[in-house]
């Protein structure tokens, strides 16, 4: 990878979990961190068990069959319009079929067991 180390990825609860990351993922994510031509910065990517369900306990929009779990999907922060923009246009660039929006966080993933061609808002 070019723009990310595994530990960016990394659960907050378990040291070197970025480990678990989809390869595949991981290299389409890069090549659009490349295409936007600006950071990434991820907030989540690999989650354990455990971690999900405190998020969904805490009142997180974490999904109990959350894609993160399986290393397929993370979420880039985000803000501003332009640099959502940007994002959302190099994720799709790159092949991505399946994101969610939040006020300040975009998430991506590449879970084929779910359906495709999907965006949703938080």
């Amino acid at each position: 990878m070019r723009y990310f180390t595994l530990s960016e990825f990394d659960s907050p609860d378990q040291p070197n979990s970025g480990e678990m990351m989809d390869p595949d993922f991981l290299s389409m994510l890069d090549e659009a961190r490349d295409c936007a031509g600006i950071p990434f910065v991820i907030t989540s990517g690999f989650r354990t068990v455990a971690h999900n369900k405190k998020l969904i306990k805490e009142g997180y929009s974490a999904s109990r069959n959350s894609s993160h779990l399986l290393g397929l999907a993370a979420d880039i922060y985000c803000t501003d319009s332009r640099s959502r923009f940007i994002i959302l246009d190099a994720l799709q660039e790159v092949g991505f079929t399946r994101i969610g929006i939040a006020p300040n966080f975009i998430h991506v993933d590449l879970d084929t067991n779910k359906p495709q061609h999907r965006i949703w808002v938080y």
